[in-house]
């Protein structure tokens, strides 16, 4: 018997069938596919994926096929929210429905009539780890015949978008629909020990799947094997060599609790994610995995024939016990805003199949083992603001003072200091903070560990940085890719370091500000040439921010070679009342050609220590209404000595009247030995209360000429 479209009828694709001619024959109607009734190919019966449906012989002739494939019925699609995995099920759907119509539902009795024999006689099972398996049962079902499910069966399954396959393995699809409880049936003749284990997988262990590929297991995966030989990918898919077959004559029907975390490693690992997988991450009730597997024995046993041994084989179980949350009324109407009675409250806990007790002014609310995600206070707030209606909840404003807002001293600095690069020309950039372990460990001479997180999207964002720099430096060669060839950045962000394990300690975060240049610091025009960013630009750029946190007299710079990515010959630690907090320079010639760019001069400052340094406390002096005295001094030293040593020389030396000091002048050439420099200091000196002698000034001079020829064998030109 087949399906037929009379003339005037529409099949899928909105198709009008005609009376027609076909071979000279009159053609009154179409034999019909079940694609062409409208049917998803995923859905069909492999049988019948290439061709017309036939129907059993039952079906009366001239009768309409919608009911008969139950295409009449009403079919509600739910969004399920990710915390509601009990509502994938029709028991679960059942309950919220109840809750919502204040009716209890009533779900039929399991009639289980079991032989004589015993099941553990015919199996044993073994759970290795507790922790994988907290619940492992299987059942045996003898003498069954495997042949295409019922009618009623093919179209609940199909309607709800799964392919019927034969009466035993669509029964655990069935109960899986009903219960949210995946199921399991392996081909018991097919399971060479009669001993079920399981255990983590092996290296160089491999298992054929269901669909035939094969998969390299390893110790993420829970496995269910036959004595050593895997089966399953527990909670997944089964394995090839033990599915339900035409010739299966018994039945080993599993049903479980799996670890959800590694159910989604391994689903993820071996891209097969199924109905199964799904509701096991998510979580099951623990309270019906017996009750499933007896509901799926009995129904087996009624389509497919044979007989349930008796008992279940048992190897991990759970003692399933009611959560208790206690609560007030008040709580519940101060967070709702409502004024919700007790009798209310109480017939709510009811309609939701909730115990209820009162102690004082408190509930003690009784949550069902089927609603494992409602643990706390607040659950329980949310599952009474839903029975009771959220358009019923009123709208109210929050009460409280207002107060003005104020911005910490961190933050006021950081503004300032913000304000300030972007005065001298340098922009904001926003880098990732999560990077890659090679570049997360550069521009940095401390050790600490990287914080690795444990499923990055990309290896590319798999680390957490320790640097601003790389960040910056990728930046910079976007901007260079896109000629723009003049580019001054800066990043003020957070760093990373980790002294403990990653994987159970946080990191300590730490404020870090970077700058980067590269290109001209201005271009070639009709008057002057153009000239290249340099190491003392960059310093500049520095020297203009410890002004502004009159941190400058508490800054030095030591030469450094310890820092591998930067150039040795021009970079410098910063060192801040003698402690390191960063450092400048050039970006090393091999590092600069990894990262794709031009030559670059960067720093990167500990921001935290740099602004608690600056005090709030301002000190104030008048301008001296005595006439400053300037003396200039040219020496010639050995090209070694750096401007630092030398300026401290001379500040130690002048005395207290020195006011400034600044180097005007670098020369080294034509009659200047190689190997020698010459370097020109400007010295002001000022006396706030009288003015200064030639004699005090030239006192000055004369110790600060005695150091330097002492110190670094200067010589005065």
């Amino acid at each position: 018997k087949v399906i037929v479209a009379l003339p005037g009828s529409r099949i899928a694709g909105n198709v009008k069938i005609k009376k027609g001619k076909m071979r000279g024959e009159v053609s009154n109607g179409m034999i019909c596919s079940l694609q062409e009734l409208g049917y998803a190919d995923s859905v069909i019966p492999k049988e019948y994926a290439e061709g017309i449906y036939y129907l059993p012989a039952e079906a009366e002739v001239g009768t309409p096929v919608f009911p008969y494939l139950d295409m009449d019925d009403h079919i509600i699609e739910l969004s399920i929210t990710p915390n509601r995995a009990d509502a994938l099920s029709m028991r679960g759907v059942a309950y919220e429905v109840g809750a919502i119509y204040r009716q209890t539902p009533k779900f039929p009795e399991i009639a289980l009539n079991e032989s004589e024999v015993a099941a553990a006689d015919k199996i044993q099972v073994k759970v290795t780890e507790a922790t994988d398996a907290p619940a492992y049962q299987i059942r045996i079902i003898d003498g069954v015949t495997i042949a295409p499910s019922p009618q009623w069966l093919q179209n609940r399954l199909m309607n709800e978008g799964i392919r019927p396959i034969n009466n035993v393995v669509d029964v655990t699809n069935y109960i899986l629909l009903l219960f949210g409880q995946p199921l399991h049936a392996f081909d018991y003749q097919k399971l060479d020990s009669k001993e079920i284990l399981v255990r983590r997988g092996k290296e160089n262990e491999s298992l054929v799947t269901l669909d035939g590929e094969t998969r390299q297991l390893s110790s993420e995966d829970i496995v269910i094997t036959n004595g050593t030989t895997p089966v399953a990918l527990a909670g997944v898919m089964g394995g090839l060599d033990s599915e339900i077959t035409e010739t299966t004559t018994t039945v080993a029907l599993e049903a479980a609790l799996f670890d959800p975390l590694a159910i989604r490693l391994t689903s993820k690992k071996f891209n097969l994610r199924s109905e199964s997988s799904a509701r096991f991450e998510k979580g099951i009730n623990q309270a019906t995995v017996a009750k499933a597997c007896d509901a799926a024995a009995a129904l087996i046993a009624e389509l497919a024939g044979g007989t349930v041994l008796k008992g279940a084989v048992i190897g991990s179980q759970v003692a399933v016990e009611p959560v208790e949350v206690t609560i007030t009324l008040a709580r519940i109407n101060s967070y709702l805003g409502t004024e919700i009675t007790d009798e209310e409250v109480q017939e709510i806990f009811d309609a939701l199949g909730f115990g209820h007790r009162q102690e004082a002014d408190s509930y003690i609310v009784s949550v069902p083992p089927r609603r494992w995600d409602i643990t706390i206070e607040a659950d329980i707030i949310e599952e009474v603001a839903r029975i009771y209606g959220y358009d019923r909840l009123p709208s109210t404003l929050p009460q409280g003072e207002t107060v003005a807002g104020h911005l910490t001293k961190a933050q006021r600095l950081t503004r300032e200091v913000r304000t300030l690069l972007e005065g001298n020309g340098v922009s904001e950039a926003i880098s990732y903070a999560l990077t890659t372990e090679e570049k997360a460990q550069q521009f940095t001479d401390k050790s600490s560990q990287v914080t690795r997180l444990d499923w990055p999207m990309t290896e590319e964002r798999a680390v957490l940085r320790l640097n601003l720099i790389s960040g910056l430096l990728d930046d910079v060669a976007y901007n260079l890719a896109r000629k723009n060839n003049r580019v001054a950045l800066y990043e003020i962000g957070r760093v990373f370091y980790q002294t403990g394990d990653s994987k159970h300690e946080l990191p300590t975060e730490v404020n870090h500000l970077g700058l980067a240049l590269t290109g001209n610091i201005h271009e070639k025009d009709w008057q002057t040439q153009a000239q290249k960013v340099d190491f003392f630009h960059l310093k500049g750029i520095l020297e203009n921010l410890f002004d502004s946190l009159a941190l400058t007299d508490r800054i030095r710079y030591q030469k450094t070679a310890a820092i591998k990515e930067m150039h040795p010959g021009r970079t410098a630690m910063i060192l801040l009342d003698d402690q390191e907090i960063g450092f400048l320079g050039q970006v090393h010639p091999s590092i600069a050609k990894d990262y794709e760019v031009s030559e670059t001069y960067v720093t990167e400052l500990n921001l935290d220590q740099l602004l608690a340094a600056k005090t709030e406390q301002l000190v104030y002096q008048p301008v001296s209404k005595f006439p400053s005295v300037t003396r200039d001094m040219a020496l010639l030293l050995d090209e070694t000595i750096d401007n630092q040593s030398v300026m401290e020389i001379i500040r130690e030396s002048a005395g207290r009247f020195l006011s400034a000091i600044r180097l005007f002048d670098v020369y080294q050439g034509k009659n200047i030995e190689a190997g020698k420099k010459s370097l020109g200091y400007s010295l002001t000196f000022s006396n706030p209360e009288a003015t200064l002698t030639d004699e005090e000034i030239n006192q000055a001079i004369a110790k600060i000429t005695r150091n330097l020829e002492e110190k670094v064998q200067a010589e005065i030109r």
